[in-house]
């Protein structure tokens, strides 16, 4: 690096504890129905290698103030910080972990029962909270159990 000039303004160096290392490789790994999450964990896992900006940006095909605001907020608030910011109205009284249990059962379970897919009905009643929720935490993350495009054996006796 020597005679290596420097542009721009430093970059608040971002470090990564080993359960925060493995939380964002988990998120990562996100189908493409979770993906504003996945994209989220791959940034700060990008910078955390000692990547700056630009290069991220590069590497993962998105623009480098995006890069900036998702290390500005992981350095701030850490996990938390990559969920979508509070909007205007009533707080939200689910948590965090909750969402996050909410959508890993979605995404890496299936329903005890004979049941294939979740129904908003049955992840309320495995998570217990209200169905209203389980609805709207599938929407805000694009999360369709019904609508998933993958072949199943059919249960039905043979013709």
């Amino acid at each position: 690096m020597a005679g290596m000039v420097r542009t721009g303004r430093p970059k608040a160096e971002l470090r990564l504890t080993d359960e925060e290392r493995e939380t964002l490789r988990r998120w990562a790994r996100r189908p493409k129905r979770a993906e504003r999450l996945a994209l989220r964990s791959r940034i700060v896992l990008a910078c955390a290698e000692g990547r700056d900006n630009k290069a991220v940006a590069a590497m993962l095909g998105v623009h480098q103030v995006t890069v900036g605001k998702w290390r500005s907020r992981f350095i701030e608030r850490r996990l938390d910080g990559l969920a979508d910011e509070h909007r205007p109205g009533r707080p939200r009284v689910v948590t965090g972990g909750k969402m996050e249990e909410v959508i890993a059962k979605t995404l890496e379970e299936t329903p005890l029962g004979d049941d294939n897919h979740w129904s908003t009905g049955s992840m309320a009643t495995a998570t217990g909270m209200p169905q209203t929720t389980v609805s709207r935490i599938w929407r805000a993350f694009e999360l369709k159990p019904r609508r998933e495009q993958t072949w199943r054996l059919s249960s039905d006796p043979p013709v």
